[in-house]
């Protein structure tokens, strides 16, 4: 019998405050596992009810009030739960699940990596230093992940030159210079991770997921860069039969500046 699983990955900006728009991402496309990102939510608020009505009854989450945050949301059971303190900041950016699948599993990486401020100098900005060092910590850790994984989330880094607008203009941006991008191929690649979202698209084709809210018409501008990702190991990826960047819910009420990216696998 085949088994069909869709995962969501979003960075939503506010959960509470843009409930709404998840809420029709659900009704519209239905996924089965949602992981979003940046929720800024303290665990104690997050809106469980709501989910859980609209039959979600496994609900994992890592927060902190006003900043940050993640959770995975599910209408199948978690089989484990892990959640790291990258870099020891004590800031809520990563959450593991271990998802049943096919009559196996895998371990679902559920990440919201450091933006890094506007300065890309480790040595005068301390946000794009943290960035750096949780990227190298990501590399280090990946290089022992085993078994079927997948790596999702908002990993604030568009690492190809047709993954933002203009690869010329923004090589001095932070989330395409060098040295971010050349981390967080490191990061795939010490677990041998494939590009899912890639392998829908070619490397010549333009593919973003996130547009600045300064444009004033963001769509016709379309000045975007591709920050959200998902990767999985060869076996796992091998069995993902669509993906798709839902672009017109950049355009929803109250928007996120990030679209969600839906990944459906069949085995």
């Amino acid at each position: 019998m085949t088994d069909r699983l869709t995962i969501a990955t979003w960075n939503i900006n506010s959960v509470r405050l843009r409930l709404p728009i998840v809420e029709k991402l659900i009704l519209d496309h239905a996924p089965d596992v949602i992981c979003l990102q940046e929720t800024k939510c303290a665990d104690g608020n997050f809106p469980l009810s709501a989910f859980r009505k609209l039959g979600y009854e496994h609900i994992a989450i890592k927060g902190q009030k006003g900043y940050h945050g993640v959770a995975t949301i599910s209408r199948r059971p978690f089989l484990d739960e892990e959640r790291i303190d990258y870099c020891t900041k004590g800031d809520s950016r990563h959450l593991s699940t271990g998802i049943p699948f096919a009559g196996d599993r895998f371990t679902l990486q559920n990440f919201y990596v450091p933006a890094g401020g506007d300065e890309p100098d480790p040595e005068i900005n301390d946000k794009f230093a943290h960035k750096l060092a949780f990227l190298d910590e990501m590399a280090d850790r990946f290089a022992s992940i085993s078994g079927n994984a997948m790596v999702v989330g908002d990993l604030n880094v568009a690492p190809y030159e047709h993954d933002v607008w203009s690869h010329k203009q923004l090589l001095k941006i932070v989330s395409h210079t060098p040295i971010e991008c050349e981390k967080l191929e490191a990061v795939r690649t010490a677990a041998g991770l494939t590009d899912v979202m890639r392998a829908f698209v070619p490397l010549e084709e333009k593919l973003y997921t996130w547009w600045s809210y300064r444009a004033k018409d963001w769509s016709a501008a379309d000045k975007g860069r591709r920050l959200d990702h998902v990767w999985a190991n060869p076996a796992l990826a091998g069995q993902a039969v669509s993906m798709q960047v839902l672009r017109d819910a950049r355009g929803w009420q109250q928007p996120s500046d990030h679209a969600p990216v839906l990944v459906r696998l069949e085995a």
